[in-house]
């Protein structure tokens, strides 16, 4: 038996994605989902996304690691999502879809897509770093000379290490380039290495400098080694809200693969 796929990239952050409406994919077989994210033995990716029928919005995403196991949200995966779901005739210009347990909103302008985040609540601030959740956890670090930093070594040692553990963090390390500029390298959790982009990550970011007086900018750029992004917030009563994420996702091809 055969399998359609499609391919899209989010500013470097790419994935699989299946429509999966007939609901025939072997959902748990966390084995195969590795195997056709691996970049030698399957088609490669930084994650897998199925696409599938919901009772209250135009879809539902399930996200998967590379390393196949079930993730949080994915911003950029859920940019492409839109993307997708917008060639299989679901929505014409905006959609909601379910992810997580929760309900998220976007709009599609050619490759532009801009996608509704979560609001973030709690932001730990500590003494070399920030900590909070933007659908996934994120530790961010801001840094100087950014490119020189070993985001592989000092990544995974924060991946693991305390308070995270087994459970983890995405680590992201971020350069101030102007008042509404940063660079961001990420480490990303479940992929178990450094991304070309991060939407949640870079989501952080954004909040975490503006948290800590970095910028008094709401709408703030975030230059990664796969390309721009965008977030815009409010803040009410210490509370981020209507955060966007806007960014491109563009498709890159499809295929069949044996299932």
């Amino acid at each position: 038996m055969k399998l359609d796929f499609c391919k899209y990239q989010g500013a470097g952050n790419d994935f699989v994605i299946i429509d999966n409406r007939t609901d025939n994919f072997p959902k748990k077989d966390y084995d195969l989902i590795k195997l056709y994210c691996d970049r030698r033995f399957g088609i490669g990716a930084d994650g897998l996304m199925l696409l599938e029928n919901s009772v209250d919005a135009d879809f539902n995403m399930l996200y998967y690691n590379a390393d196949g196991r079930p993730g949080s949200m994915c911003g950029n995966g859920g940019r492409c999502m839109v993307a997708f779901a917008k060639t299989l005739g679901l929505f014409q210009n905006s959609t909601s879809f379910n992810a997580i347990g929760e309900k998220y909103y976007a709009t599609i302008h050619e490759e532009q897509v801009s996608l509704n985040m979560m609001d973030v609540e709690t932001i730990e601030v500590h003494k070399d770093h920030v900590f909070l959740d933007t659908g996934s956890p994120h530790h961010v670090t801001f840094t100087k000379n950014l490119r020189v930093v070993d985001v592989m070594e000092k990544g995974r040692k924060i991946r693991y290490g305390a308070p995270y553990f087994e459970t983890g963090t995405n680590v992201n390390f971020a350069e101030k380039i102007d008042n509404n500029t940063f660079n961001v390298r990420t480490y990303e959790r479940g992929v178990e290495g450094e991304t070309l982009s991060c939407g949640t990550g870079v989501t952080a970011v954004a909040l975490a400098s503006f948290h800590t007086d970095l910028t008094k900018e709401k709408k703030i750029n975030i230059e990664t080694p796969g390309g721009r992004l965008q977030i815009e917030f409010e803040k009410e009563n210490n509370i981020y809200k209507k955060i966007v994420l806007t960014g491109p996702a563009t498709f890159v091809f499809k295929g069949t693969i044996k299932l």
